[in-house]
């Protein structure tokens, strides 16, 4: 196993453990009782890790009190089942002493975490990730969240972990389309922070899509190493913590028209095009990094146009995102007004027109007058995304 620490001066323990192993989540209601002791324990789950065992696996046949999230995925992030989760806590009767265990994915880690921030006004929460989008972020940084009707993550809270314990193991079950999905997190981090990961990456492929739990654990140790440093630097997204943020800018806004058809990932791939072209369109030095990171996109199976949505990814459903009948993806309104308008509302716009994550060099953000974020006028974020959408 491999232990990273994750430095958090603002919380009362100053921090807090990653664990990553392969084959270790038998064992880990044990361990989290043993260092976080004289705790009830909840678990948080969905229906899709009980349906594959690892709901079992981790309580080994006793009798804990959990919730499992029914439908799986971002179409039950919603306060409703905040609201039950916090209901069932209260059912059984569990109080200030009480730890929630977050078994799952994104969706599960954000809503574990905030019902966890707000229950008996805030308990621990342990995240143990079975995701490749949440084993390589989500799970790490304290972000909470759910959605509101209009946009993603509109309302959370930062509640940090006490611990979080990644078995890359769990990743054997995931569907094809979420496990390759959930690797544009990993592209990400390596195209911020770090060239040689971008080549590890690179280089190992192969071994990534075969689900090799040698280089499986490599990946998550990169991610976490990353993860750790910025959020260490800046706990609460002041300012240098904006930079996990590269890709997700446009990438939420085509979620959320997509009416969450398509995965978190598969969006950041789009958004991570589309920060490119802006960098372009700025005069950001070019060093072939569009190149790359759409070419190791296209590895992974990932859309890189929203045009081309249906055409390029493994698994995304077979259909026209552009112009959507209603029998395929209902209410569905991907066009450029729509997208644009969404933008004003993203939640870290500021006099409702969003700042962008960009790259100077692959490995190293572009901060101007010390800021992470860069101001893009209207017009040009239009012309880019208009590209986008053509097939």
């Amino acid at each position: 196993m491999n232990e990273i620490q994750v430095k958090v001066p603002a919380t009362p323990e100053g921090g807090y453990p990653i664990v990553i192993g392969t084959g270790i989540l038998s064992g880990l209601l044990e361990r989290i009782e043993r260092e976080i002791p004289n705790k009830a324990l909840f678990i948080v789950t969905d229906e899709s890790l009980a349906k594959a065992g690892h709901l079992a696996t981790l309580t080994g046949g006793r009798e804990v009190p959990s919730y499992v999230i029914r439908p799986a995925g971002e179409e039950s992030k919603h306060f409703g089942t905040l609201a039950a989760i916090l209901e069932a806590m209260e059912a059984h009767r569990l109080g200030r002493d009480t730890v929630v265990i977050g078994l799952g994915g994104g969706t599960v880690g954000d809503i574990a975490g905030f019902a966890a921030a707000v229950f008996k006004r805030g308990v621990p929460v342990v995240h143990i990730p079975t995701t490749t989008v949440a084993q390589a972020d989500s799970s790490i940084g304290g972000k909470t969240g759910v959605d509101s009707t209009q946009s993603k993550n509109a309302f959370g809270c930062f509640w940090h972990p006490a611990a979080v314990f990644i078995d890359t193991a769990t990743l054997a079950t995931l569907d094809e389309r979420q496990y390759r999905a959930g690797l544009a997190e990993s592209v990400k981090h390596a195209a911020i922070a770090n060239p040689e990961y971008f080549a590890f990456l690179e280089n190992h492929i192969d071994a990534i899509l075969r689900r090799d739990t040698d280089v499986l654990g490599t990946v998550a140790g990169y991610n976490c190493l990353i993860k750790a440093a910025v959020v260490e630097e800046d706990p609460t997204e002041k300012n240098k913590r904006r930079i996990l943020n590269y890709g997700h800018t446009v990438g939420h806004a085509v979620e959320s028209a997509s009416q969450y058809q398509l995965l978190h990932g598969e969006c950041v791939a789009i958004g991570m095009m589309a920060a490119g072209m802006l960098e372009r369109a700025m005069g950001l030095a070019d060093d072939g990094r569009m190149e790359r990171i759409e070419g190791l996109l296209k590895k992974l199976g990932l859309p890189t146009r929203i045009g081309g949505v249906g055409k390029d990814g493994v698994g995304i459903k077979k259909v026209d995102m552009v112009h959507p009948t209603s029998e395929q993806i209902p209410t569905c309104d991907m066009n450029i007004e729509h997208l644009l308008n969404l933008l004003t509302m993203d939640k870290k716009a500021v006099g409702k027109w969003p700042r962008f994550v960009l790259l100077e060099r692959l490995g190293q953000v572009y901060c101007r007058d010390g800021q992470w974020a860069a101001e893009v006028r209207p017009e040009v974020v239009k012309e880019v995304v208009s590209d986008l959408l053509k097939k």
